[in-house]
């Protein structure tokens, strides 16, 4: 797929999933949030079968380099994960009132995310440019 297809795809389910949103929250409608991230969930879907199609055809085609694809295929696969972990907690999270989860808890997958993604750009960011800075 071409990377205009990708964007349009990924702009496409945003705007779907945000359209859900707004009803949900506007109480236009009483669906559970489960449906709600519907949108949300094939695109990880979508996302989780590319970087294995990609894995397993690294590993076919040059086995001698898939040591470093994949490192970099895990640590996508890892953040995925945690993306749909936050997911499904936040739908329990407000789905549920009597389970009672606590914020921490709601939030500990993104808390994880988020410093991981700040190393990992900041390392591409100065391998990229060279060692300019």
């Amino acid at each position: 797929m071409a990377i205009l297809h990708r964007a349009i795809l990924t702009w496409f389910i945003l705007l779907v999933f945000l359209i859900l949103l707004c009803l949900r929250l506007e109480s236009r409608t009483h669906w559970n949030w489960f449906i709600v991230f519907i949108p949300m969930w094939i695109y990880d879907g979508m996302l989780l079968i590319y970087v294995l199609f990609h894995m397993i055809s690294h590993c076919k085609n040059a086995p001698e380099r898939f040591r470093n694809v994949f490192n970099k295929k895990i640590w996508y696969i890892t953040a995925i994960g945690l993306k749909m972990a936050a997911q499904i907690i936040i739908c329990i999270k407000l789905e549920y009132a009597k389970v009672n989860l606590p914020i921490h808890v709601v939030m500990a997958p993104i808390w994880l995310l988020l410093p991981c993604i700040v190393v990992h750009v900041s390392i591409k960011l100065l391998n990229n440019n060279g060692g300019r800075y």
